[in-house]
């Protein structure tokens, strides 16, 4: 090589055209090379391949003789199979057919012998009926002939029986002629007599029945009412509308009734009383008829008190604290009223409503006391006279529940009270001693009369009521509930015994032009509805509020 490439580059100092011609004839030459190299070494595997493909033919060959002779060999030992099955089926064949051969006699013989024997039975059975068909016969002659003399007898008899119906109507009429009456009436004179004589005992034996029925009942009921309320006797202590809230001295009097009056304004807005600040030493009044605003109120100010800082913002708040503090003792008046009476599995939302009847009254007579004690009556009469004493007080209990949302609901208290008992899913003798204790509707059973009963011996003892605290409390609800029937308005509270009212309207509905128009249809309407001694003053007001927080 190295040679060559002297050689090429002496060639290419001296005569470079003949180095280029000696330099393709190089490269040709090279590619003959080249190719005449690929071109054995193609034949060659060419020559490989041919072997290889003359070896598998030759293989092939081979395993087609090996593959044809085991074939032979399997059909002629499949042959030699075959013709020795041949043979055992035949053989087979002999032995089944001698076996059914000798099964076949072996049947027949038996059927055989079977038949003779179903012969000789029938034989015989044919010999029994022949024999009962002829004592059969014999019977049936026997038959004809007691039946033939039956016939006589009856025609016999029938003779008598013409003879005496003619004997008894012979007799009955000679009777008739004698008596004056024929056989009808007679009857009918005798059925008359009876029934007379039947009803006069009837009207006795009842007379005197219910005679004594109602002196034993009397005796009973004034039995069981006794000992009712002997076994219960609680005390009664008439409710006021007035509260007196004590001061430490009377410069705080100044100080509740504040700058111009802005103090004792908010009280009484907030909380619906009127606030008496006269020369009583020491002490202030808090008039209203609601017992629910008087306690709130109460205790607002005795809060204010004892706090000292008494200014309209911390009048509001503690209001509002002093507002959910009853709502809370309401709920554990309800509850204990009923854990007192025993009863339970009273819903939730139910006894919070009962435990209102605290600052309910009637005619003077503390609403919940006065159900506790119904209670407690119903059930001892129950005791007494075998009844459920559980669902007695129960009943009891609950009696008067529509009077602590009756002023937020239209309808009587009956109605109320029903349609809670209902909602809640109260027993049905709940709901009919509810609906029944005024009389509203019939009792449906035993313990709604007792409930009925326990209700008006509860009303009727001694200090238990008073007319005119009811008179007077209905007159300023009628009053609260005109006023609240306006559209707009958002509270009304009855102030000074009823000769005065003021109503929050809501400002986002009312504006300042309609609050004099809805002034004076409020005073018509007071004026139309209402019986009052005197007059009554109606305040509108109507007051925007801008809240905002300082961070």
């Amino acid at each position: 090589m190295k040679l060559f490439r002297a050689v090429i580059g002496a060639l290419l100092d001296q005569q470079p055209i003949w180095a280029i011609v000696i330099c393709v004839v190089v490269i040709v030459l090279a590619l003959l090379v080249g190719y005449l190299i690929s071109e054995s070494k193609h034949k060659r595997e060419e020559a490989k391949r041919a072997a290889a493909l003359e070896a598998a033919n030759m293989r092939i060959a081979e395993s087609e003789s090996k593959a044809g002779e085991i074939i032979r060999n399997a059909n002629k030992e499949a042959a030699k199979l075959q013709n020795e099955a041949l043979r055992n089926a035949e053989s087979r064949k002999k032995e089944m057919m001698i076996e059914a051969k000798d099964e076949i006699f072996k049947l027949r013989s038996e059927a055989d012998k079977e038949l003779k024997e179903r012969r000789k039975e029938v034989q015989f059975s044919e010999q029994r009926l022949l024999q009962k068909e002829e004592a059969l016969d014999r019977k049936l002659e026997n038959v004809d002939k007691k039946e033939e003399a039956l016939n006589d007898k009856i025609k016999l008899a029938e003779n008598k029986n013409a003879e005496a119906e003619k004997l008894r109507l012979d007799q009955q009429k000679l009777l008739e002629e004698i008596a004056g009456y024929t056989s009808e009436q007679a009857k009918k004179y005798l059925l008359d007599l009876v029934d007379a004589e039947l009803v006069h005992d009837k009207a006795l034996r009842l007379k005197a029945y219910e005679n004594n029925l109602k002196e034993e009942s009397e005796s009973a009921a004034k039995e069981i009412l006794t000992t009712a309320i002997q076994r219960y006797a609680a005390e009664h202590v008439s409710e006021v509308t007035v509260s007196v809230v004590p001061l430490p001295n009377d410069e705080m009097k100044g100080r509740i009734i504040g700058r111009e009056g802005r103090n004792i304004r908010t009280i009484e807005t907030m909380t619906g009383v009127d606030l008496i600040i006269d020369d009583t030493p020491e002490a202030i009044t808090i008039s209203s008829f609601d017992p629910v605003r008087r306690e709130i109120a109460r205790q607002s100010l005795e809060k204010l008190v004892c706090d000292g800082r008494i200014h309209p913002a911390r009048i509001e708040e503690i209001v509002e604290k002093t507002r959910n503090e009853v709502e809370a003792t309401i709920k554990e008046a309800g509850e204990r009223a009923a854990l007192s009476v025993g009863i339970h599995g009273i819903n939730p939302d139910l006894v919070k409503v009962l435990g209102r009847l605290r600052y309910r009254t009637s005619y003077g007579q503390n609403a919940l006391e006065h159900s506790t004690e119904v209670a407690f009556i119903a059930g001892l009469m129950a005791a007494e006279i075998g009844v459920d004493p559980v669902m007695a007080r129960r009943a009891g209990l609950l009696h008067d529940i529509g009077k602590a949302i009756d002023h937020e609901t239209e309808g009587s208290h009956v109605t109320i009270g029903a349609e809670l008992a209902r909602k809640y899913r109260e027993n049905e003798i709940v709901i009919n001693s509810i609906e029944s204790h005024h009389g509203d509707v019939e009792p449906t059973g035993i313990i709604s009369v007792l409930v009925a009963a326990a209700d008006a011996v509860s009303a009727a003892r001694p200090g238990a009521r008073r007319e005119n605290i009811q008179t007077y409390i209905k007159r300023l609800e009628q009053l609260e509930n005109i006023a609240n029937s306006f559209e707009g308005v958002d509270k009304s509270f009855a102030m000074q015994a009823g000769r005065e009212i003021r109503i929050m309207v809501k400002p986002d509905i009312v504006n300042d032009d309609v609050i004099t128009v809805m002034a004076h249809d409020i005073v018509k309407r007071i004026e139309d509805e209402m019986d009052y001694p005197g007059q009554i003053k109606v305040h509108v007001i109507r007051e925007n509020r801008a809240i905002e927080f300082a961070k």
